[in-house]
């Protein structure tokens, strides 16, 4: 059980999925709208992802996975993304419904957040192909708090479907690599 605290600058990585609607547009509206949040400015995303539902029923998801630094806090980041999300339509009519729009808070820096409304590392990031595989693009030396190398717990997710279909440039028509694309933090 860890406290809220931060850094000036934490590195950060928010989960996207989407499965109803237009979930490409979806995913790629939510990136640009993290990618303009105060405090906040976007360091990289994934490639998309298409993978089945886990534990749920549904048409397939897009997946990617973004790295952010911030100086928000992880309870206002998780607020400012669920922000997104009701932006977009999202309902929470039961656990693992279909969505619009699902943007998990993953990690904060190598802090252990265990309170009611904000668990990170996410609780079940660890067993689920469509977060690693896109996480481990990012950044494939990653440590999670308190779980086995990235490495061990992909192969434990060997099993999953998950099939990558285009880089993020291809999602939003742009470089994430240039300067011009990335927020600086305001």
């Amino acid at each position: 059980m860890g406290g809220e605290s931060q850094p000036a600058e934490a590195r950060a990585f928010v989960g996207l999925g989407a499965n109803l609607g237009d979930p490409r547009r979806a995913i790629a509206a939510a990136i640009r709208a993290i990618a303009a949040l105060a405090h906040t400015r976007l360091v990289a995303v994934s490639s998309l992802y298409r993978s089945a539902p886990v534990e749920a029923a549904g048409p397939d998801f897009l997946n990617a996975v973004a790295e952010l630094r911030t100086s928000l806090a992880p309870a206002a980041l998780l607020s400012a993304l669920q922000s997104i999300e009701a932006g977009q339509g999202r309902e929470r009519p039961y656990r693992n419904a279909p969505r619009t729009l699902d943007l998990d808070l993953l990690l904060y820096a190598d802090q252990v957040i265990d309170t009611e409304r904000l668990r990170v590392p996410h609780p079940r990031m660890h067993g689920r192909a469509f977060v690693l595989v896109p996480l481990a693009e990012i950044d494939g030396a990653l440590d999670i708090p308190g779980r086995p190398p990235l490495a061990e717990l992909l192969r434990a997710c060997a099993n999953q479907r998950i099939e990558k279909l285009a880089p993020a440039e291809a999602l939003l028509g742009e470089s994430l690599r240039e300067p011009a694309a990335r927020q600086a933090l305001r």
